[in-house]
């Protein structure tokens, strides 16, 4: 079971607007940059990030149904902001791995602890025969 939903709402709420300007900055941490389905809205989410070459892994820590997930998958992409770089995103996908092996050894044990075992999966998105990481 994720975290709990109530915790979700005092995040956005409160936490977030303090994490959100340096989760950019920080291994391990990221930023979503995405626009809302209804309203066409941007908003920007901090989260647990990780790379695996050209891939990027975001735990989802309250799990898939939040409105950023659906945000990102509806709109086929996003744009991740990490270490001070924006990077865009695209053909998310949930995976899902008990066993959270895709993340570091203190990640993975908490991941492990509160039982987040879905995570997001992009690709970076690419321009011609360079990538389009800014």
């Amino acid at each position: 079971m994720p975290l709990p939903r109530v915790l979700a709402r005092v995040n956005r709420v409160a936490t977030n607007r303090i994490a959100t300007p340096v989760a950019r900055f920080l291994p391990g941490a990221g930023v979503v940059e995405h626009r809302g389905r209804r309203s066409g809205r941007q908003y920007r989410t901090p989260v647990l990030l990780f790379t695996d070459g050209a891939r990027f892994r975001v735990a989802l820590t309250y799990g898939t149904d939040t409105d950023w997930v659906r945000n990102v998958r509806a709109a086929g992409g996003a744009v991740l902001l990490t270490r001070g770089r924006r990077v865009p995103v695209t053909d998310p996908t949930i995976g899902c791995d008990p066993g959270a092996g895709w993340a570091p050894w203190p990640v993975g044990a908490v991941l492990r602890m509160i039982d987040a075992s879905s995570y997001l999966d992009c690709a970076a998105r690419r321009t011609g025969a360079g990538s389009s990481i800014t």
